[in-house]
C-alpha cells in the first residue's frame, strides 16, 4: 500500500494471534472522500 501512496501500520504476532496479521488505517478529517475511496479501491485490488 505504501508504494501506492497509502500509509498503514502492520501488526503481527505477538500483537495479534499467530498467522492473523492485520493492518491499521487511520482516518482523519484531513482526508477527502476521494482519498478514502481511492484507499478502499487500492485495498480491494490488492486482496483479489
Amino acid at each position: 500500500l505504501f508504494e501506492h501512496g497509502i500509509y498503514v501500520t502492520g501488526f503481527c504476532y505477538p500483537v495479534v494471534p499467530e498467522g492473523q496479521a492485520r493492518i491499521r488505517l487511520q482516518v482523519s478529517d484531513a482526508l477527502s472522500y476521494e482519498d478514502i475511496d481511492r484507499a478502499a479501491d487500492e485495498i480491494q485490488e490488492l486482496v483479489k
